[in-house]
C-alpha cells in the first residue's frame, strides 16, 4: 500500500517540487499551504495532488488538518516533510518582536506541531520518515536574518534530538540545508546582489528545486533506514564544514 506523505508549504517552489517528486515515486502525497488559494488550486489541478489549507504555526490548525488528511486518505501519515517557512528580514536593532516571533513560530514551531501530531502513529507502525528543511543560513548565519538563522539552526538541533528518540522505532529524522535555490523568493533579490551570491557558489549557479526534491526522495526511501540525525547540505559548495 502506498505510504501517505505530507509536504508543508508544498504548493510552490521547493515544496511543490518535493511533492511532485514523491508522487512520482508512488507516495500518496498531500500538500499543505497557508495563503494563496489560487496558486494552490492551480498546483493541485496540474499535478493531481490534494491540497489542505492550514497554518503550520498554529497547533490546533495542524491537528485539525492532519486528522482530516488521515480520514480522507484512509491511514496514518508515514512520511512528513517540514518545508514551510517565511522570512521577515531586518537587522536586530530594527527588528520588532512580531517579526521575530512569526519566523520562529512558522519555521521552527511548525516542526514541533507537525512532528508531535504524527509521531505516535509512526511509533505504532514501527516506521516513519521525517525530513526537515533547514538552510545554509542556519549553518553559517546571515546578516539581517537573526530570526531566520535562529529558527533554521534550531531545526538542525531538533532533528538530531528527535532522531535519537525515533531510531529504535524505525523512524528516521533528517534535515536538508539548501543553499540559494532558484525560487520566487530568491529571484526577488536585487539583480546586483544575486550576481554576487552566484559568484560565491563554486558550481557557478543557483540550486534548482529539483535538487532538493531528489534529496528528500533519497532520505525517505525504505532502504535509507541507516541514515538518521543527519543534515545534508545541498548548496553547490557555498558552505562546507
Amino acid at each position: 500500500m502506498a505510504k501517505i506523505a505530507i509536504v508543508t508549504g508544498g504548493t510552490r517552489g521547493i515544496g511543490a517540487s518535493i511533492a511532485v517528486a514523491l508522487k512520482a515515486e508512488g507516495y500518496k502525497v498531500v500538500s499543505n499551504y497557508a495563503g494563496n488559494d489560487e496558486r494552490a488550486k492551480q498546483f493541485s489541478e496540474a499535478n493531481d495532488i490534494p491540497v489542505y489549507k492550514f497554518d503550520v504555526s498554529d497547533y490546533a490548525q495542524c491537528e485539525t488538518g492532519i486528522r482530516q488528511i488521515e480520514k480522507d486518505l484512509g491511514g496514518k501519515v508515514q512520511v512528513l516533510v517540514n518545508n514551510a517557512g517565511i522570512t521577515r528580514d531586518g537587522t536586530l536593532h530594527r527588528m520588532d518582536q512580531a517579526s521575530w516571533q512569526a519566523v520562529i513560530d512558522t519555521n521552527l514551531g511548525s516542526c514541533y506541531n507537525m512532528c508531535h501530531l504524527v509521531i505516535e502513529g509512526m511509533r505504532e507502525a514501527d516506521f516513519g520518515r521525517i525530513v526537515n528543511v533547514g538552510s545554509i543560513n542556519g549553518q553559517a548565519g546571515q546578516y539581517g536574518q537573526v530570526n531566520y538563522a535562529a529558527a533554521k539552526s534550531g531545526i538542525h538541533g531538533f532533528t538530531k534530538a528527535l532522531a535519537q528518540e525515533g531510531a529504535a522505532k524505525g523512524i528516521t529524522v533528517n534535515a536538508i540545508a539548501p543553499g540559494y535555490v532558484d525560487t520566487d523568493m530568491v529571484r526577488a533579490v536585487p539583480e546586483n546582489v544575486l550576481e554576487k551570491i552566484i559568484k560565491g557558489i563554486p558550481v557557478g549557479r543557483l540550486g534548482r528545486a529539483e535538487d532538493i526534491a531528489r534529496t528528500v526522495v533519497f532520505l525517505v526511501a525504505d532502504d535509507a533506514s541507516f541514515i538518521t540525525g543527519s543534515t545534508i547540505s545541498v548548496n553547490g559548495g557555498q558552505h562546507m564544514y
